[in-house]
């Protein structure tokens, strides 16, 4: 019950106080490239149930929707303000309002798209499955997208055993740093 609190009482106040930033980089978003300043994300989630996950779009709008990494050339399909807002994972700001409506939990394994079969296989045998996901996570402030998806699983259900309010806490300020440095960050 502590770590649903903590996620409303974040969430409600990132985007209370940021509001005006999440305006801003919207409007970039659509000043730069047509489409939509956000893209909703078919996500798989706790008891493996597929959700919509909003993101500022950074890809154009005729992109596969398939993983970056599967992508023949990701940098073709990613827009220059899309660079930057990845590399300080500024694209992920709009997931606030996940954790505040339940799909998410500000700290839990990452969702996965509706089309990676292989990782929720994998959660699903590690029983992963039963987490709410995260905007982090620990498999993210230790490889992020550097990490094998055998390696992000077995992180993920490490997560699991060893959660905790202080777990939480040492993951979203790694995450802070890394989110400063762009640490980990492939596309």
């Amino acid at each position: 019950m502590l770590k649903r609190g903590f996620d409303i009482a974040v969430a409600l106040a990132g985007l209370m106080v940021g509001w005006p930033v999440l305006l801003a980089l919207g409007l970039a978003v659509r000043l730069e490239s047509p489409g939509p300043a956000i893209h909703w994300s078919r996500r798989v989630g706790r008891g493996n149930r597929v959700f919509p996950m909003p993101k500022f779009r950074t890809m154009r709008t005729d992109t596969p929707d398939v993983a970056t990494h599967l992508l023949d050339d990701p940098g073709r399909w990613i827009t220059p303000l899309g660079r930057v807002l990845r590399r300080f994972s500024l694209d992920e700001l709009p997931q606030l309002w996940s954790v505040l409506v339940g799909d998410m939990s500000l700290v839990g394994p990452r969702p996965a798209l509706f089309n990676q079969d292989d990782l929720i296989a994998l959660r699903t045998a590690a029983g992963v499955e039963v987490l709410r996901p995260g905007v982090t996570g620990w498999a993210q402030v230790n490889g992020r997208d550097e990490l094998p998806i055998a390696d992000k699983v077995r992180l993920d259900r490490e997560y699991l055993e060893r959660m905790s309010f202080g777990l939480d806490l040492r993951i979203i300020a790694t995450t802070a740093l890394a989110a400063v440095t762009a640490r980990g960050v492939n596309h």
